[in-house]
């Protein structure tokens, strides 16, 4: 029988990876803790490591225009995954990596995914990364997402992280390291929706370590109901480079928000800059919305939306 012919897995791999089919190219398709599909491709090598559970994914030099697919998925109640994935880009190399985690969870027991992805990004290569977690089920089990990300960047190399939890993610800590040197950039763009009981805690290390390296990180949340977030950023500027941190939360009914930004200046030439904002939306926003014809709750929905796109 074929993966996409099972409707959990089929609906979990398309909201995560956003295909209907397995891809052609490169991808590593892992289910409930094994592997249930890989492929290599001419330039990009998937291999399993034989010490831990994951792979090595190893992108050659001046690789253009190709991407590899690495969903992790869980379908069944009770399994607690943990695994190791590390990827090699070779110099001038400008690749995308889409990754992810869906959790589907029907039963009574808690249902884990922890992920540790590093990257080694090599001179003047170029990454995109897209990950998305998401959780399904109506089981009274837990489902916990914990992504751990590591990322050295070589000398004018670059990586882009974009990173989203939009719903059924019972509880997350999102760990995110990273070292640039000399001319090295670093962008995050994350998204975090959260409701119910929920918790989510992101962590940003950076270390700008090189002249001309950059981090531009932007959060962007939504906590409602009696949710809880907590985001910390912490940029270490020990060379001439620019740094910048922004976390903009929007809070609803019960929720709450804690941000706490830290930037240290080590080298005269830093210059580094925080931005923190947390608030309700505006009444008035919502009195505009009703009077073009929808509900409160349309209204409401209509704005978070569009602070999430």
């Amino acid at each position: 029988m074929s993966l996409m012919d099972n409707k959990i897995f089929e609906k979990l791999f398309e909201e995560v990876t956003n295909l209907h089919s397995i891809p052609i190219g490169a991808y590593n398709i892992r289910l409930n803790s094994k592997a249930a599909g890989r492929n290599s491709s001419a330039n990009i090598d998937i291999i399993p490591k034989t010490d831990k559970p994951g792979i090595d994914i190893i992108i050659k030099p001046n690789t253009k225009h190709e991407s590899v697919h690495i969903p992790a998925l869980v379908t069944e109640t009770g399994i607690h995954d943990l695994v190791y994935n590390d990827f090699y880009i070779g110099e001038n190399a400008d690749v995308v990596i889409v990754a992810g985690c869906g959790i589907h969870n029907d039963g009574d027991s808690l249902s884990q995914h922890d992920g540790v992805h590093r990257f080694f990004v090599g001179k003047n290569a170029r990454v995109l990364y897209i990950e998305k977690h998401i959780g399904t089920g109506d089981g009274k089990g837990e489902r916990i997402i914990n992504p751990q990300t590591i990322v050295e960047v070589d000398e004018g190399g670059y990586i882009e992280l974009q990173t989203t939890q939009l719903k059924g993610v019972d509880s997350t800590l999102r760990t995110t390291k990273a070292k640039a040197k000399e001319n090295g950039t670093v962008v995050v763009k994350e998204k975090i929706l959260t409701h119910g009981t929920q918790y989510a805690e992101t962590r940003f290390d950076i270390d700008l370590n090189g002249d001309g390296s950059s981090v531009n990180l932007v959060s962007r949340s939504v906590a409602k109901e009696k949710s809880r977030q907590k985001f910390v950023s912490v940029i270490n500027g020990n060379a001439k480079c620019m740094g910048h941190s922004e976390c903009d939360s929007i809070i609803m009914d019960e929720g709450v928000v804690s941000s706490l930004p830290e930037i240290t200046a080590n080298n005269v030439e830093a210059t580094l800059v925080h931005e923190a904002a947390i608030g309700k939306i505006a009444g008035e926003q919502i009195t505009k919305l009703m009077t073009l014809g929808l509900t409160e709750a349309e209204a409401e929905a209509q704005i978070v939306n569009g602070f999430l796109k």
